[in-house]
């Protein structure tokens, strides 16, 4: 008997210590320590990324909210479809089941037209275009041996170039990166008609920068990586101290869309957007095998995460997910029409007063009896918490899912006249995310 109760205490231990002690972005030293790395370079870019946050954030973001859902609703009942799906190319028997996607995807002919992608983003990040505008830049080698004196044809090449580009890929590849992949600003990522994996190296940094499209790549395996000197634009490269191992890292940067990613198994989070970020979309993604999915806002102390503005559309949340799908700090977040069907600790959590309006999204509990709850605050007594405003609006719930609301009930909500938030509920979810992830895309058929 006792033999059994010290294994039991040993495998309590083995699945909290992992958790106590990920995430060293969520130490406030942290924070102190790296902004005192920046050169000056990097502080004029800051300043001017902050601007540019400060530009992109929407004053009223319950009205950006319900336009998703009027957009989503009018869909599935064929209301004015035309208007609303701004697309011209809308052929019968198209597969895409949602407006985003129903944007482009039913086009034969969007290879030759890659950039009208960037007309089809909704939610918080609705102004991102990306490259669009710019040249097609066509990747030709996986390799990603210098970090300063790039070789053209890499993806390290493409996303440091200045200016606006579109960038698609030769081939099908794998990219090991050999360190952290810094972008610069007005770039789209564009894995459509390849398999494109980033995997078994570092991530992808966005920081300080603004204009970013990630869409139709694999990202796996991401790891820890030792820094070094790190080209991050055409004119600049400086001194990097050690990544943090996230598959996405959003810091400090604005109108970004991440579309049809497929991400599994990153040392520290698959997405996280921190130090300031808005006007982030993430939408018709697939995750799984991870710990800590998505990280939205890093400390409680930085309240400058107010500005924070992120629309969670159509993603499948699937196997061997544990928790943070997202946690949430201070800010505005749109949890709508994502299908959750495997979480092992909770679903959605968060602390410092943020606002999650959850929307449409199918829940569907684990067996264990004790992590049935999809919500949790953190660091917060109940007598503080129950004035966060957390709402639950037609989600559908299985296997016992549970959603604890807080705050007053939005009544007489700012949403547009079209707004139909109780029409359609969680049921529909699973037409909706049918193609959550990478696609299979070929040139001269509807993708």
């Amino acid at each position: 008997m006792a033999i059994g109760k010290n294994l039991l205490v040993l495998f309590c231990l083995g699945v909290l210590i992992p958790t106590l002690n990920a995430n060293p972005l969520e130490n406030d030293e942290y924070w102190k320590n790296h902004e005192n790395e920046f050169d000056t370079y990097w502080k004029a870019r800051a300043e001017k990324a902050a601007e540019d946050n400060k530009a992109a954030y929407f004053e009223d973001p319950y009205s950006v909210s319900g336009n998703l859902t009027s957009t989503v609703t009018e869909l599935i009942v064929g209301k004015d479809t035309r208007r609303n799906l701004r697309g011209k190319n809308i052929h019968e028997g198209c597969m895409a089941t949602n407006p985003i996607d129903r944007c482009w995807r039913c086009d034969p002919n969007w290879a030759n037209n890659r950039q009208k992608l960037a007309d089809c983003v909704q939610g918080f990040g609705r102004n991102t275009v990306g490259g669009k505008g710019g040249p097609i830049y066509v990747v030709t080698d996986p390799s990603d041996d210098n970090m300063v004196d790039l070789k053209p044809g890499t993806l390290r090449h493409a996303v440091t170039r200045n200016g606006p580009l579109w960038i698609i890929f030769e081939r099908n590849m794998i990219i090991n990166l050999k360190q952290e992949l810094i972008m610069t600003s007005d770039k789209t990522i564009d894995g459509r008609g390849v398999d494109v994996y980033i995997s078994n190296g570092a991530g992808i940094t966005i920081q300080f920068i603004k204009n970013v499209i990630i869409h139709g790549i694999k990202i796996y395996d991401i790891s820890v990586h030792g820094g070094g000197l790190i080209r991050d634009s055409e004119t600049h490269y400086g001194l990097r101290t050690q990544s943090d191992g996230d598959g996405i890292s959003i810091f400090g940067s604005s109108n970004v869309w991440i579309d049809h990613v497929s991400m599994r198994n990153c040392y520290d989070g698959l997405i996280d957007a921190i130090m300031g970020s808005t006007a982030i979309t993430i939408s018709n993604s697939h995750f799984t095998d991870h710990n800590e999915a998505m990280l939205f806002g890093a400390s409680d102390s930085y309240d400058a995460d107010k500005i924070m503005q992120i629309t969670l559309a159509f993603n499948h949340f699937g196997k061997r997910l544990i928790q943070r799908m997202p946690r949430c700090r201070h800010g505005f977040f749109h949890v709508v029409n994502n299908d959750y069907t495997h979480w092992e600790m909770y679903a959605i959590g968060g602390s410092m007063n943020p606002t999650i309006i959850s929307e449409g999204n199918r829940f569907i509990g684990p067996d264990n009896i004790y992590a049935k709850e999809i919500t949790k605050r953190e660091y917060s007594p109940e007598s503080v918490w129950t004035h966060w405003q957390w709402r639950s609006i037609n989600d559908e719930y299985m296997n016992g899912a549970f959603f604890v609301q807080s705050g007053p009930e939005l009544v007489n909500r700012p949403f547009s006249r079209l707004d139909m938030i109780k029409a359609k509920p969680g049921s529909y979810v699973g037409r909706l995310t049918r193609y959550a992830g990478s696609l299979k895309c070929r040139v001269g058929f509807p993708c």
